[in-house]
């Protein structure tokens, strides 16, 4: 089942799945990363239902992408509620529609383990950055050389319904020489899920 297939049945439900306490405050705290975000252009790249908004600062103009129509009807519900300047655009992470050097900043929460190739979706993030400019990741990766067992079982299943959990970041990181690794955390799960500031040359 391709993602987009199976997102949109997961739509009504995505929240209770992928939100909650814990799990927001590592978004919050992944946002609190943007300093100075005044007039910049900041593409939140697989929004999702919009679990982001809340901790958006209202100084910045938004674009927000999905691949999934109904997750960004979700996000477009959830934005009236919040004092801040986004627009919205289907679209897949791997295939951006935009030029080169647009944003200024890129997010990519809980989406880069998700798509079938994070390599592309990588690509894509730092082809769409400005030189000079940051990707803000929070996602969950294996760490290189982990067996981690049971997650790459694990995998075999949930790739095609709802995500990936056999993504080693460093492997997909070498796919993109401009970037640079400025930060690397970890937050949930035993360091499984992360934390990760990159800044493109």
């Amino acid at each position: 089942m391709a993602l987009k297939h199976s997102y949109t049945l997961l739509a009504p439900i995505y929240d209770v799945m992928i939100s909650g306490e814990t799990i927001d405050a590592c978004r919050k705290k992944s946002l609190a990363r943007i300093k100075d975000t005044g007039n910049k252009n900041i593409l939140i790249n697989g929004i999702g239902s919009g679990l982001d908004i809340p901790f958006l600062s209202e100084d910045a103009c938004y674009i927000g992408t999905d691949i999934t129509p109904a997750m960004l009807e979700r996000a477009k519900t959830r934005a009236k509620n919040y004092p801040v300047d986004i627009s919205f655009q289907v679209a897949d992470s791997q295939a951006l529609p935009f030029e080169e050097n647009t944003f200024d900043i890129v997010v990519m929460h809980l989406i880069l383990a998700v798509v079938p190739q994070p390599e592309r979706a990588l690509q894509e993030a730092c082809r769409v950055l400005k030189p000079g400019g940051e990707i803000f990741l929070f996602d969950k990766f294996i760490k290189p050389g982990q067996l981690a067992i049971t997650r790459r079982l694990l995998n075999i299943f949930l790739r095609h319904i709802a995500t990936r959990t056999d993504v080693v970041f460093e492997n997909v990181l070498k796919t993109c020489p401009q970037l640079n690794l400025v930060h690397d955390e970890p937050v949930l799960a035993k360091g499984w899920f992360r934390l990760i500031e990159l800044r493109k040359s």
